[in-house]
């Protein structure tokens, strides 16, 4: 079964790799999908997300690593997944993502979503605290990867 991972990935962090990782323990493939978002400002274009999701994800096999604009259920539809891979840190999380599945759930039937609970030390993590954090000098090398916290280093130099 192929389960499509979408997300804006701006930038990926430990968390989102840790999703990733016990993802494809559970499928036979995920496909990590960056959606552009034209109404967000990313502090990294579409194409360098996916070049740092690519190398931070080489080691796994059944990994694919793509983009899309438009609705999450019609990718999925275009690449015969059933399933949404989502993950969950804190109780806001859920709330969001639980109507967002049953409004996916309204547009295409067929669609489950899998939400995957975070590990207690990435409970916490954000690409908008990552963000935030780089953007006032800290060291975000403990909540990224290493490529993304060389990029985010030079994106703030």
């Amino acid at each position: 079964m192929i389960a499509i991972y979408p997300g804006s990935f701006d930038p990926i962090t430990l968390g989102h790799l840790d999703i990733i990782e016990r993802g494809v323990q559970l499928f036979e493939r995920v496909i990590v999908t960056v959606l552009s978002n034209p109404s967000k400002h990313p502090m990294f274009s579409v194409e360098k997300r996916l070049e740092q999701i690519r190398h931070c994800t080489q080691h796994l096999s059944n990994v694919e690593v793509d983009s899309f604009q438009g609705l999450t259920v019609e990718y999925a539809k275009l690449h015969n997944a059933k399933v949404l891979l989502r993950g969950l840190r804190v109780l806001s999380d859920f709330e969001k993502e639980l109507q967002m599945a049953h409004t996916n759930k309204t547009l295409r039937d067929e669609i489950e979503t899998v939400f995957l609970a975070t590990t207690k030390e990435y409970s916490f993590l954000s690409s908008s605290i990552v963000k935030e954090i780089a953007k006032f000098g800290g060291s975000v090398a403990h909540l990224v990867p290493e490529n993304v916290a060389r990029d985010i280093h030079q994106y703030y130099s």
